[in-house]
């Protein structure tokens, strides 16, 4: 074998075990989903069953906290998205000295981890009466995604021609209009890109909603898949494997429903011919 061939088989070898790495826990989950007598280990059950599923769909376990959580998670993700497009829109259109001192901050708080800010917060929210609402989680769900957001959203604005949005404003439109009319129709793929993210990044958010949220039935799905562990270190694996597959149903859903915006170019070469 030539130098050539024994690189490429290597490095075949390594993404395939590499790839086993991310398969077999897929492949955990989906058996442990069907098996009654589940355990840690990656086998066929003997007899499949959807006992498991039976056990956790019901209101306490699952639905109500799966609507909790796209509650949270929707409303967080929408008001991340209006706000970002609202924040990259300046940045991205009109040049001043404060854009990069700007931008470094956004980028710096990208990277500040959450549990930094949460006892501080936390002693804000207490004093604004704002502990266990859905609304005020919301609200901080949304601030904390938003630094990225603004980022991303600002990456994708920059692809859409400012000649474009000048012909709007001789014609008459204002800034808001040609944001609305013109630019976001053009970056629709960057806004779904931005959409997904921001959603997959709050559905597997536990710590803030465990913090703000108090009650039992307000509880997001992030939270409620703790109660599969016990207090004794027991764990239904079988309930468990099967909760977890439900639990990723919104997010697939999600990406399916946005994948063709995903793979879409900026629609600008006839808008730009006339």
């Amino acid at each position: 074998m030539t130098r050539a061939q024994v690189s490429k088989l290597t490095a075949n070898l390594v993404l395939l075990g590499i790839g086993a790495l991310f398969v077999l826990p897929l492949l955990w989950v989906l058996f442990a989903s069907i098996n009654s007598t589940a355990g840690l280990r990656v086998e066929l059950p003997d007899r499949p069953t959807f006992d498991n599923f039976r056990a956790v769909l019901n209101v306490d376990t699952t639905y109500r906290p799966m609507l909790n959580g796209l509650i949270l998670c929707g409303g967080s993700a929408l008001l991340t998205l209006l706000c970002a497009v609202l924040a990259a829109y300046p940045l991205s259109r009109f040049k001043t000295k404060f854009n990069r001192p700007f931008l470094l901050t956004v980028l710096f708080a990208t990277g500040l981890p959450i549990t930094a800010v949460m006892v501080p917060v936390y002693g804000l929210f207490v004093q604004l009466n704002l502990v266990d609402t859905i609304g005020g989680t919301i609200m901080f769900m949304a601030t904390s995604s938003l630094p990225f957001a603004i980022w991303l959203t600002k990456t994708f604005m920059d692809g859409v021609p400012l000649s474009l949005e000048e012909a709007a404003w001789v014609d008459g439109a204002g800034s808001m209009q040609a944001l609305f009319r013109i630019v976001l129709p053009l970056m629709w793929p960057g806004i779904a890109v931005v959409l997904i993210f921001t959603f997959i990044g709050m559905w597997g958010n536990f710590f803030v909603p465990f913090m703000l949220l108090l009650s039992p039935e307000r509880l997001p799905a992030s939270v409620s898949i703790f109660t599969f562990f016990s207090q004794y270190g027991e764990v239904n694996y079988g309930q468990l494997a099967a909760y977890s597959l439900i639990y990723t149903m919104p997010v697939l859903i999600l990406y399916l429903l946005l994948s063709k915006k995903l793979g879409g170019a900026f629609a600008l070469g006839g808008a730009i011919k006339g």
